[in-house]
């Protein structure tokens, strides 16, 4: 009999690399996705539209805990991946009731629900290198002081201890990833890594002629999603639960980022970027930065995608997006 996975966040860039993880290994894959998903599946489940025939989705939200003690209590997932969460960073606090909200509720009802439907469920609970916030040291690893500097690293914090807390209390094989920044070609728009390389496709195609930024100075350490997941799903393979830095080790500025971005399309991003004050955030004292040697010791887990093949990865694939688009759009014009 296969193993049973639950995904929360199925519909997002690390779910969706999940699953196609989780059903290239045979498992019986399930994911809960809100209603509204299917009124709009364009827009909401591209990054799995590949895989519908092959998933078993519930509706339900991670804020609503009677969804999930039921979607728990029929699945009886082995391994369960909560991976759901209001995800982009912001600093204004007074904005972000719903990031609170939705990241500390939604750990605290999933676990809730393992803990009362499903206890010998393996749980993976999703953390962020923004928990470290503003660290005084760096690199950081699993001994490095926590310091958030937004709703979201604090909420996913919350997330963090309580996964901890329902481990002591209640025996359950939970474990965190301690995730650092990642990308993919599946990668929302609103993160400045998408921003930039559907920018420099739409200028290639002349779609677009200036992409707006903030500091190009700001560095990060920035790795592979599909790599990552695999470290989730290794971590639930392990004897014992932990908690594990996920990370590339190595940090890189936008500005990098951009230059081979562009250099890739025979562009010079010194003639359409602009950059504005305004979206500066706070200078940072130390960079996120991790230490996986954890990881790499105990899991055999270790990063493989170099930088640059990131970036041209992510690219072409926007490059490919916007062809198709511009060749839909001139065979609409030409149609009769």
């Amino acid at each position: 009999m296969s193993q049973r996975a639950l995904i929360t966040g199925i519909t997002g860039q690390d779910g969706s690399y999940l699953a196609d993880l989780l059903l290239e290994k045979g498992y019986e894959v399930h994911g809960i996705v809100r209603r509204v998903s299917f009124e709009d599946p364009e827009h909401r489940l591209w990054r799995i539209r590949h895989l519908l025939g092959k998933l078993r989705l519930h509706f339900g939200a991670v804020e609503d805990f009677p969804s999930l003690y039921s979607i728990v209590e029929e699945v009886q997932p082995q391994e369960l991946y909560h991976l759901a969460a209001q995800s982009f960073v912001s600093y204004a606090f007074e904005e972000d009731y719903n990031t609170i909200n939705t990241n500390i509720l939604g750990a605290q009802f999933v676990l809730s629900a393992l803990a009362k439907k499903a206890p010998g469920c393996r749980f993976y609970f999703s953390g962020t290198s923004e928990m470290f916030g503003a660290p005084r040291t760096s690199p950081q690893d699993e001994e490095t002081a926590f310091l958030p500097r937004s709703a979201y690293g604090i909420s996913k914090l919350a997330g963090f201890h309580l996964t901890r807390n329902y481990r002591d209390a209640y025996g359950l094989h939970a474990s965190s990833g301690i995730l650092f920044n990642h990308e993919s070609p599946r990668r929302g728009y609103e993160f400045v890594t998408r921003k930039i390389t559907s920018a420099a496709a739409k200028i290639k195609l002349g779609l677009e002629r200036k992409l707006e930024l903030g500091n190009l100075e700001a560095r990060r350490d920035w790795g592979h999603a599909r790599e990552y997941v695999v470290a989730m799903w290794q971590m639930l393979q392990q004897d014992a639960p932990d908690d594990y830095v996920v990370a590339s080790g190595a940090t890189h500025t936008v500005r990098e980022f951009l230059d081979v971005a562009f250099s890739h399309l025979g562009l010079d991003y010194h003639e359409h970027v602009e950059v504005n004050p305004k979206l500066f955030r706070e200078p940072e004292k130390h960079v996120l930065q991790g230490d996986c040697a954890k990881a790499r010791s105990k899991m055999g887990w270790q990063p493989r995608c170099r930088f640059e093949d990131l970036v041209r990865e992510m690219v072409e694939s926007d490059l490919d997006l916007y062809r198709k688009k511009v060749q839909f759009m001139g065979n609409v014009r030409s149609a009769p």
